[in-house]
């Protein structure tokens, strides 16, 4: 059973991101403040879940949220300030959108940088303990997903509305038939060989 609040008594973003791991493509975080006393059984971590009913729970979060929202860090963003800060800037830009202002984070993970002078916590597996970051990590991957499904009707050959670019053995053989595309993280060991990247010009 997932737990509501980490920080007891005071309105609290659940904060998670998806597409870290990929070779190409944005990164996607979502912030999501859910009502008091939340129960929604069905509500877990979006990797133990099916697409269907990820795409379901999307819209019973969105319903349900007090508020929540979508950030976005672009591949170009990627490769000039490293994933693990876009991650985090994702998420930044999701709680700069909610309609209403957290007194409170909680963040899926074990990295995260203040957001303004707000309490925050992450929570390894996070996801999977708590409501608001499991509604976050639905909300983030079905974004992603269908951004992902969206470019790839410009590059079909690299099979991302499959893989949603990730590093599968068909998306890095595309790359090598191919090259890479606008949409590649450069910064990124693209064809998994011990290979090095181009240097990256700043």
């Amino acid at each position: 059973m997932l737990k509501n609040n980490y920080h007891e008594g005071m309105i609290e973003a659940g904060c998670d991101e998806a597409g870290r791991g990929c070779l190409a493509g944005s990164v996607y975080a979502a912030a999501v403040i859910l009502p008091p006393d939340y129960h929604n059984e069905l509500l877990n971590d979006s990797k133990q879940l099916t697409e269907k009913r990820r795409y379901a729970l999307r819209e019973v979060i969105q319903r349900d949220a007090v508020a929540w929202a979508v950030g976005i860090v672009t591949p170009e963003e990627i490769d000039k300030i490293n994933i693990l800060n876009a991650s985090i800037l994702a998420m930044h830009r999701a709680l700069d959108q909610l309609q209403v202002r957290p007194e409170a984070i909680i963040v899926d993970g074990n990295k995260f940088k203040p957001y303004g002078d707000l309490p925050h916590a992450t929570i390894v597996k996070g996801d999977g303990k708590y409501l608001s970051i499991a509604a976050a990590s639905i909300l983030a991957k079905t974004y992603r997903d269908d951004y992902m499904a969206n470019i790839a009707k410009e590059y079909p050959q690299y099979d991302w509305s499959g893989n949603k670019g990730y590093p599968t053995k068909k998306h890095r053989q595309a790359i090598k038939l191919y090259g890479a595309t606008p949409y590649h993280r450069r910064s990124f060991n693209l064809l998994g060989d011990s290979q090095l990247e181009l240097p990256l010009e700043f």
